[in-house]
């Protein structure tokens, strides 16, 4: 095992696995990244952009979606890693710990959009 692979907590335990799983793993974890862009992306835009929605739900929004993006992006760093450990390990794959917790968030973001549309 090369000394350089980051992190020692995830490759310095267990077998290499097959490297289609490998690189599955990855992508899911970049999806997650993208899909933190995006949430943060539309928080920003929402009140950059002065959405015409009320100023108090706008902001709500905005930082519902924002603090949403950011809990993504250190889900797709945590979840990464329980899967490339359990991967090394031949355990059981981690299930998704986060998901409920993003549909409401989202959901409670559009609805203060909705909201704040008709106030």
């Amino acid at each position: 095992m090369p000394e350089s692979r980051f992190p020692r907590s995830v490759y310095g335990v267990g077998d290499e696995p097959d490297p289609r799983f490998s690189l599955a793993n990855e992508r899911t974890f970049l999806a997650w990244i993208r899909t933190s862009l995006a949430l943060v992306a539309i928080g920003v835009a929402i009140e950059a952009l002065a959405a015409p929605i009320h100023p108090s739900m706008r902001i709500v929004a905005a930082l519902l979606f924002i603090v949403l993006g950011l809990v993504a992006a250190g889900y797709a760093w945590l979840s990464w890693s329980r899967t490339e450990r359990a991967l090394r390990l031949s355990q059981a794959l981690p299930g998704l710990a986060i998901g409920a917790v993003m549909v409401a968030g989202v959901a409670l973001a559009i609805v203060a959009v909705v909201i704040g549309m008709f106030v």
